[in-house]
């Protein structure tokens, strides 16, 4: 506890929150639509909301305590979607229960090691070449926003490049009151939807049937490795930290498998939030990061347990507000992950083929297009590696024949 007031920081503190914040503000919204889609309880959607927000912070604040990181645990967004389609044919107790299948599973790719062994083995451009495409749409985001608010954006993009000039560790800070005040005073913050409600958990007992299993718990395992751990560790060694992933992947799947009968789909390591804890705007010294990890933690539990007041706060606010903060808070890792993928000239272009496809947001054979950015991204470094290879003995062959000449 002294080690972590002394690392206090006013920008690691805000980068946690805002993290928190953006973690809320659109995936929140998926599972509003799938609970919609399976005609849940409000009682039922409350514990939904209350399992993945108490699991992502006693996870996130846990892992970044032990591992001295900014480790950011979400649930899984891209699960979320995948339920809308999925729960009206399955029942809540099925679903549970495909949950309870798929955090197995994860946490058997945990404690084997082998996420660890594939994750050293990828090319750290297709990695960053990835990780930039995932926060392409935010960082555009901020100026398709300004189409409908254009006073609010522009205001939060000047009062970002003037404190950066100036004080650049609280530009982000300085954003968020900015936004906020304009929301304020020009009416677009809806004070009146603002309600005060505690969430309480509601225990669904599982059943436990194979087209539960093939139909969610397998897609679960898929987008939550592929979607969610890959992406997420690529921040984390963008950023310079080795942690090991074995020990986030097995932490996040016990705390999904107690949770899943409160109707927790999966937690993960998240990515773009995590970029937001993990870049410079957190702190300067890297190793006091981790405290923008504890915090957004705490935050979490705090929203957690006000379900219904958390709910109510993101009505209340504008959505360009959150997506003109998502992108400005999230500039200076595009930024990195962009100059990282394109670093190492003989890997430009597959990072290039990697960066493309997964800011394309396609979706193929169920398969997220972070997935597809990686394997393309893969399939171009091999292809055009083997080719450097061959051409690499011809050019010391021709020049060996001229030294003789």
């Amino acid at each position: 506890m002294k080690a972590l007031i002394n690392d206090f920081s006013l920008s690691a503190v805000v980068a946690g929150f805002i993290a928190t914040v953006i973690s809320y503000a659109g995936p929140l919204v998926i599972i509003f639509q799938a609970a919609e889609s399976a005609g849940m309880s409000h009682a039922v959607l409350s514990s939904w909301v209350w399992a993945i927000s108490i699991g992502s912070a006693v996870l996130g604040i846990g892992l970044s305590l032990r591992y001295r990181v900014p480790i950011i645990i979400a649930w899984s967004a891209p699960g979320s979607a995948l339920l809308v389609a999925l729960l009206p044919q399955i029942s809540l107790n099925e679903a549970v229960g495909a949950y309870i299948v798929a955090s197995l599973i994860i946490f058997l790719v945990g404690i084997s090691g082998a996420f660890d062994r594939i994750i050293s083995k990828l090319p750290a451009a297709i990695g960053a070449g990835m990780l930039a495409g995932i926060l392409f749409s935010f960082g555009t985001g901020l100026f398709v926003s300004l189409q409908s608010k254009p006073l609010l954006v522009l205001a939060m993009f000047a009062t970002y490049l003037l404190v950066k000039r100036v004080l650049p560790r609280y530009a982000v800070m300085a954003v968020l009151l900015v936004g906020c005040t304009i929301a304020f005073v020009t009416g677009d913050l809806r004070q009146e939807a603002l309600v005060i409600g505690l969430a309480m958990p509601v225990w669904i007992s599982p059943e436990f049937s194979l087209a539960a299993c093939l139909n969610i718990a397998l897609p679960l395992v898929m987008v939550a490795l592929t979607g969610q751990f890959v992406p997420g560790m690529a921040v984390l060694r963008n950023a310079g930290y080795p942690t090991p992933a074995s020990p986030i992947i097995t932490s996040s799947a016990v705390g999904s498998l107690l949770l899943a009968p409160f109707a927790c789909h999966g937690l993960n390591l998240a990515a773009i939030t995590a970029a937001i804890c993990t870049g410079r705007e957190a702190h300067e010294d890297p190793s006091k990061r981790y405290v923008a990890g504890v915090v957004g933690g705490l935050a979490y539990l705090l929203l957690g347990l006000f379900g219904a007041t958390l709910v109510s706060l993101f009505t209340a606010f504008p959505k360009e507000l959150i997506a003109a903060l998502a992108g400005l808070a999230l500039f200076g890792a595009i930024g990195g992950a962009l100059a990282s993928a394109m670093a190492e000239p003989d890997d430009r272009e597959a990072a290039l083929i990697t960066f493309l496809v997964t800011a394309s947001g396609m979706s193929f054979l169920g398969l997220s297009a972070a997935f597809w950015g990686l394997m393309f991204g893969l399939v171009a470094h091999f292809l055009l590696g083997s080719r450097r290879a061959k051409q690499v003995p011809r050019a010391a062959a021709a020049g060996a024949q001229e030294a003789v000449r």
